[in-house]
């Protein structure tokens, strides 16, 4: 048994027209997934899948908290997530992404839905990850200001600048 077999959602034994599903995203889940955003979190996920004929449409439901490394000073940093988004899903011949549905082959009939989980999370984080105003590491920060240009061009005074003019 693989470490995301629980993730599988069988499309072609679903016998029913609606499914709920709900799993516990834990450190255990990002480490296995192996993402380049974070590895650490606690996320509950609430997944429906409505069976339209041909076509099945899942909603994600997603609220918790990730553990990401703050953009300033690289410590970690909790942030909250409350996202919800949508899938469309289709059997077919093979795996394509064609846009707005994804095509699973007909002949595996099922689809894993981890990474979708884990990429629905890194869609919802901020774009900037910063602690609040003076929360940050104090010693890296220090080493920031240290090395920051404006820093740089206090200490120079009035002296002229050596910067290439061109520029």
């Amino acid at each position: 048994m693989g470490r995301f077999d629980k993730y599988n959602v069988d499309l072609k034994g679903l016998k029913v027209a609606s499914l709920n599903l709900e799993f516990d995203l834990d450190n255990a889940f990002f480490r296995d997934i192996d993402g380049e955003e974070f590895q650490k979190g606690v996320v509950k996920a609430s997944v429906t899948v409505k069976k339209n004929r041909d076509i099945f449409d899942f909603s994600f439901s997603l609220t918790g908290t990730v553990v990401v490394p703050c953009d300033r000073c690289l410590d970690d940093l909790e942030i909250d997530v409350e996202t919800e988004n949508t899938l469309r899903v289709k059997l077919g011949e093979e795996y394509a992404d064609e846009g707005d549905i994804v095509v699973v082959p007909e002949q595996d009939g099922d689809l894993n839905i981890a990474w979708y989980l884990y990429e629905f999370i890194v869609l919802a984080l901020p774009m900037k990850r910063v602690h609040a105003p003076g929360k940050c590491n104090h010693e890296m920060t220090g080493k920031l200001k240290k090395h920051s240009a404006e820093h740089n061009n206090d200490e120079a005074g009035d002296e002229e600048q050596s910067y290439d003019p061109r520029w």
